[in-house]
């Protein structure tokens, strides 16, 4: 099994920023790819960006040129640097792990991000 905590969501204005992190524990694979999802109330979840285990990252393209991840392989941790944050950037954000031949994905608990305008 795989356990993910989430940490450095919070409240903070528009043009602010935050750094959520995401520790990852257990059974883990040294070939996975580690991501952040975001989901407001009402919509569904979105990817926002990911990072494989040899660094190539993916963006949406409502975040490209304002948040950046990255992951330290070393600590099993990713972490996703936000700036100019925007209050349609408030949402619940999880981490996520996928790994396996036959991929699986694992979710921490989400950590709640507030932009407030």
């Amino acid at each position: 099994q795989v356990q993910l905590v989430e940490s450095g969501g919070g409240l903070v204005q528009a043009g602010g920023s935050l750094r959520l992190s995401c520790a990852a524990s257990g059974s883990i694979s040294s070939i996975n790819t580690m991501g952040w999802y975001r989901q407001a109330p009402g919509e569904q979840r979105e990817l926002v960006a990911s990072i494989t285990h040899h660094g190539s990252t993916n963006y949406a393209e409502f975040v490209k040129g304002r948040f950046t991840i990255s992951r330290d392989n070393a600590k099993n941790t990713v972490y996703l640097q936000m700036n100019s944050l925007k209050p349609e950037d408030t949402a619940v954000y999880y981490c996520n792990l996928r790994q396996g031949v036959i991929p699986v994905a694992y979710w921490g608990q989400g950590t709640q991000v507030t932009v407030s305008s």
